[in-house]
């Protein structure tokens, strides 16, 4: 059985239980829409704004390397005709080995890119999980869902609360 299966029927008797008991209590149920939570929230368009400053110069450098490459391969096309076989092929080995280089730096790239990416998201979901759990002990909550919702109305949806209260905070902690 799938985990999304099991979370789901999970959630399904969950809800069953905490209904039976909300006949004889309101059953104060919220919704977090996480993905909207992560676009909007101060400090996660802080980290944003964060990575694209740290890695930015670094992506400009390997635009300008490929912008490069691309323009020496077109001279060298151009050229080809007139060029004597070793300068050819000398020059196709440079734009062999320029582009392996070149592949090199991106895979670099893209992997020193994913983990700060990921140890800020990790970051911005700790802080957004904390002041969601502030939100459930203040208010009273019952349960609060995030993801894995197949429909939530507006009455339940609370994201924008946590969003209004990670603003609160600061962008940057």
């Amino acid at each position: 059985m799938k985990l999304s299966h099991l979370k789901s029927l999970v959630l399904a008797a969950v809800l069953a239980a905490a209904t039976s008991v909300a006949v004889a209590q309101e059953l104060r149920i919220g919704y977090i829409n996480s993905e909207r939570l992560l676009r909007e929230a101060a400090p996660a368009k802080a980290a944003q704004a964060k990575l694209e400053a740290e890695f930015g110069r670094r992506e400009r450098e390997i635009t300008d390397d490929a912008a490069q490459l691309k323009a020496a391969a077109d001279r060298l096309d151009k050229d080809a005709p007139t060029l004597a076989e070793t300068e050819r092929n000398r020059r196709q080995r440079e734009l062999v080995d320029r582009d392996r280089d070149l592949q090199r730096k991106r895979r670099a790239f893209q992997e020193d890119l994913n983990q700060r990416k990921n140890e800020e998201l990790a970051n911005v979901v700790e802080r957004a999980n904390r002041v969601i759990k502030k939100i459930f002990d203040d208010e009273k909550y019952d349960l609060i869902l995030q993801d894995g919702v197949v429909f939530a109305g507006p009455r339940v949806d609370i994201t924008d609360k946590v969003i209004r209260a990670l603003d609160a905070q600061g962008g940057a902690r």
